[in-house]
């Protein structure tokens, strides 16, 4: 196996803004290392496209980040993590006979405590149409909580409004209501509530006004942090490899000023993107 010893910056990855809310967190908790973010907005939604063409636009963004110098690309979006994470792991890192390159997702560390959260053990998830459809939080929290019931509902309508910034408005309380309501349908006593879907934390304060109180809602952002900080302790080759310095240096492949507009919502601080090509093979 090669192994280089070259620094690069920590790869961030989501089909557009919502990635964001996971590398606000990361940076707020590892604010040492370079990070690059790619946002492939020319080509989002993911959410409804078939999983050989999330595959495709999903590993062509890998390949530009390894490119780029990084040795560790996170997937911070569900439908990348739930359709094309397991395939670019088993079948295309092996040809590159490194080590030292590692594509992690967003939906194990999720699924790794998530049972922590529930009494009931019974779990809801809140996402886009690719993620339900892949049943991946069904799979993987059963091997870590095979007592937990998951239920899933998804959430179509959520991803636009945020993205047309109407999330705020009294018109999405009907559609966030409805899909609460949905879920609830399936089981009543579901005590913990999954977002999963990066945009979501934008909805929250919303969200909160159509569950119990007594309902745990969980977001991925810290989740995915925490997990990240316990990888990075755990591979010393894999910290060694990530570039040191607090830079961050954002990328879209669609309009720029249209991004920052956006993205600076999702971020919380101003975003300063450029613009790339991704070919679409």
């Amino acid at each position: 196996m090669m192994i280089t010893n070259k620094q690069g910056p920590i790869g961030v990855f989501d089909s557009g803004y919502g990635g964001l809310t996971v590398l606000k967190e990361i940076t707020t908790l590892l604010p040492q290392y370079n990070y690059l973010y790619v946002g492939d907005n020319a080509r989002s939604p993911y959410g409804t496209r078939s999983f050989d063409t999330i595959y495709q636009y999903t590993l062509q963004c890998v390949q530009w980040f390894f490119s780029q110098g990084c040795s560790l690309v996170i997937l911070a979006c569900n439908t990348a993590s739930a359709k094309a994470l397991r395939t670019i792991q088993q079948k295309y890192l092996p040809l590159l006979q490194d080590d030292n390159k590692r594509v992690l997702g967003v939906i194990r560390p999720t699924s790794e405590i998530i049972g922590q959260y529930s009494k009931t053990n019974h779990v809801g998830i809140l996402a886009t149409n690719g993620t339900v459809q892949s049943n991946s939080y069904i799979i993987e929290i059963q091997k870590f909580f095979p007592q937990v019931k998951v239920y899933q509902q998804a959430c179509p309508m959520w991803v636009p409004l945020i993205e047309n910034n109407e999330h705020n408005s009294a018109g999405a309380d009907y559609f966030i209501q409805k899909e609460i309501q949905n879920l609830l349908q399936q089981q009543p006593t579901i005590d913990t509530l999954l977002l999963a879907c990066t945009h979501y934390p934008l909805l929250l304060q919303k969200i909160k006004k159509y569950v119990p109180t007594t309902t745990t809602i969980l977001t991925q952002g810290t989740i995915v942090a925490n997990s990240l900080q316990q990888y990075l302790a755990k591979h010393h080759a894999i910290e060694q490899a990530c570039s040191k310095g607090g830079q961050i240096k954002f990328y879209t492949t669609d309009d720029v000023t249209d991004f920052n507009n956006h993205a600076t919502v999702f971020f919380g601080k101003e975003v300063k993107a450029n613009h790339i090509d991704i070919e679409c093979k």
